[in-house]
């Protein structure tokens, strides 16, 4: 049951913390409207909007793409990690029942788990 307990919590807030952290990449690469996706690349013939970005012999990858293919990744990943962080609590919930400890403890929730 500790074994449950401590890698349930470990992966709910790692989880979690993924989860922040991709909501975070996509207000800031919808905010700078992409512009941060490009900096690699060291052309000032590449436009301030990296939707209209062109291929360039100076960057090392296709820019023509980049801003929607980040955003269409980033957006289920966002919500898988989201789920896995629920799903990780519910299991760290139900190992604290296992443990005797917490509000559900005591009551009919060890024998419904």
């Amino acid at each position: 049951h500790w074994t449950l307990l401590s890698v349930s919590l470990l992966n709910c807030l790692l989880s979690t913390a993924c989860s922040v952290g991709l909501a975070l990449a996509i207000a800031l690469t919808i905010h700078g409207r992409g512009t941060h996706l490009v900096m690699g690349c060291n052309s000032s013939a590449l436009p301030a909007d990296a939707r209209a970005a062109i291929v360039t012999n100076d960057c090392p990858f296709n820019t023509t793409r980049i801003y929607d293919t980040a955003l269409a990744l980033w957006f289920p990943s966002m919500v898988l990690a989201a789920a896995e962080a629920v799903l990780s609590g519910r299991c760290c919930l139900v190992a604290l029942i296992f443990r005797g400890i917490g509000p559900c403890a005591r009551s009919y929730g060890k024998e419904q788990v």
